[in-house]
């Protein structure tokens, strides 16, 4: 088969490449580019763990041919915060213990940044139903909720700080 140019633009950078159309834009990401923070889990959109964010929509990358992808803006977890640091999800995920294993929470975090984006002051309700797509097999949910609810709280605060 033939392999496409791809333009992408990743977490701010702007990436060229060759690929197969068919190729998935996880494999891509991971395989090409060494972005590794999108896991690899089900392979069939049910697990979340590829979650990332495409032209503003939560997406899960599994299900994304590299040829959906060409000229997209994606943001995965490692561009949510400068190297080195954590935006206010990661850290509220690790102050309310939103983790145990760490498999999901790359696309917990990304799935959950999109949901604040889109409802910025959610009720514990439109968290879980925000949050349905992605799976865990570790932490039972209430920690991740708190989480997300926690980092809303702050991100409220902070805007009317600044307002």
């Amino acid at each position: 088969m033939s392999k496409m140019h791809l333009k992408l633009k990743v977490n701010g950078e702007e990436k060229e490449l060759l690929a197969e159309p068919r190729e998935l834009l996880i494999h891509v990401l991971r395989e090409r580019l060494d972005i590794t923070g999108p896991h690899i889990g089900c392979e069939t959109s049910h697990c979340g763990a590829c979650t990332l964010e495409m032209n503003g929509k939560s997406v899960k990358s599994c299900t994304v041919f590299a040829a959906q992808a060409n000229g997209a803006e994606i943001t995965t977890i490692e561009g949510l915060a400068e190297p080195g640091t954590m935006n206010v999800l990661q850290n509220a995920f690790r102050e309310h213990h939103g983790l145990q294993c760490g498999f999901c929470t790359p696309g917990m975090i990304t799935r959950a940044h999109r949901l604040l984006q889109e409802i910025p002051n959610p009720t514990e309700e439109e968290v879980r139903h925000g949050m349905a797509g992605n799976l865990c097999r570790c932490t039972g949910y209430q920690n991740i909720v708190k989480s997300i609810l926690a980092a809303a709280s702050e991100m409220n605060a902070a805007k009317e700080a600044a307002e």
